[in-house]
């Protein structure tokens, strides 16, 4: 089977987590803007081919049958990794044994004139185990080989049937396109209304002034940029189980990229959290209290906010900012670099802490009841 040699770049790395967020969000609001079910597209097609062709799920979305090819093929490729792996054991082994006979038979030494009987005889018996473990090495390697023909052979069948179906795919979407447009249109069924974000507790919810109202705005497009890096993750992991499993090359990336960026990722999207009423908070008093007296309770506890977000704040700060006086990088072979990491945490903070201005006016407003 052909090996995956494959290190994410750490270009594409940051590339990335600016621009996937920025295609996911256009494409999601044009589906928003149609709000009917469109036809098969080139775009899923080929998502479908990139991610799953192997078992012809872009068949199948196409509603050829031409699909179950793929399954057998494919089959076929998961066995015979299978016996490359199993056999792979019995090829080091036996070539480690051999190159102990030849170390042995090197050290051991030649008869001679004056050799003794028993110097012949381990002279003998060391070119004999040389010979013995040679000719199982071979066989064991013989057999390793073999299998791993066989794996190349199938896995290019495979590679070869994706890449004629990736020229064959535009025609195969007008095919199906030409064909559902006789079918008679399934109604739109319209989703049920998302229930309210939070526990409901924050008065503050329901309030809404220009100045907060921004601040809410900036920390809201920050929280839905970040929630795409999800879906980058069920991409990154999807390609390790397939080349760790399928062509026995796991990555030396995948685990750091990703525990990074749900790190990144935590820490910008507290402020959407907080504005949302998402954290976790201890209300069996709070929760019995009125709209005005939870302002009032709000106020006073926020004194201890407003200490622990500007500490982070400060010592985040200078945090990042040593790491990128230093290009900090992992000490990982891949070798990120760790500044953006860290700088992470500096601008959660800032985030979190206009947000937590935000709701401190509104606490004061309605403690005042002023209207907003």
């Amino acid at each position: 089977m052909p090996q995956l040699n494959f290190v994410l770049p750490l270009w594409l790395y940051w590339a990335g987590l600016l621009l996937f967020p920025l295609v996911a969000a256009w494409l999601v609001a044009r589906q928003r803007r149609r709000r009917t079910v469109t036809s098969p597209s080139n775009f899923v097609a080929y998502l479908f081919w990139l991610t799953a062709g192997f078992l012809g799920i872009h068949r199948f979305y196409l509603r050829s049958m031409v699909g179950f090819v793929f399954i057998p093929v494919f089959l076929g490729v998961l066995y015979t990794n299978g016996v490359a792996r199993d056999v792979r054991d019995d090829d080091s082994r036996t070539y480690a044994e051999a190159q102990a006979a030849r170390t042995a038979f090197e050290t051991a030494r030649a008869p001679d004139a004056d050799a003794s009987p028993e110097d012949a005889a381990a002279y003998a018996e060391a070119r004999k185990a040389v010979e013995t473990r040679k000719a199982a090495y071979d066989e064991a390697h013989g057999v390793y080989e073999a299998a791993l023909t066989h794996g190349r052979w199938v896995a290019w069948l495979l590679f070869a049937m994706l890449a004629v179906d990736a020229v064959l795919i535009p025609g195969l979407v007008r095919r199906r396109r030409a064909v559902e447009a006789k079918l008679p249109q399934a109604a739109v069924v319209e989703p049920p209304p998302m229930p309210p974000a939070g526990t409901g507790e924050d008065p503050t919810m329901r309030l809404h002034t220009r100045f907060t109202d921004a601040i809410e705005w900036v920390n809201v497009k920050v929280g839905e940029f970040v929630a795409y890096w999800a879906v980058i993750a069920v991409f990154v992991y999807y390609y390790e189980v397939l080349a760790r499993y399928v062509f026995n090359s796991p990555t030396n990336w995948v685990h750091e990229s990703m525990f990074l960026m749900f790190g990144m990722q935590y820490l910008l999207s507290g402020a959407y959290a907080y504005h949302a009423d998402q954290h976790v908070r201890v209300d069996v008093v709070y929760s019995k209290l009125s709209t005005r007296g939870k302002a009032i309770c709000d106020i006073v506890t926020s004194v201890f906010f407003f200490i622990f977000i500007g500490t982070m704040l400060w010592t985040g700060a200078r945090f990042a900012l040593d790491a990128i006086h230093a290009d900090e990088h992992s000490f990982t072979e891949w070798g990120v670099q760790y500044w953006p990491i860290k700088l992470a945490i500096p601008v959660g903070a800032a985030l979190i802490l206009l947000q937590g201005i935000a709701k401190l006016v509104k606490d004061v407003l309605i403690v005042t009841r002023r209207e907003a």
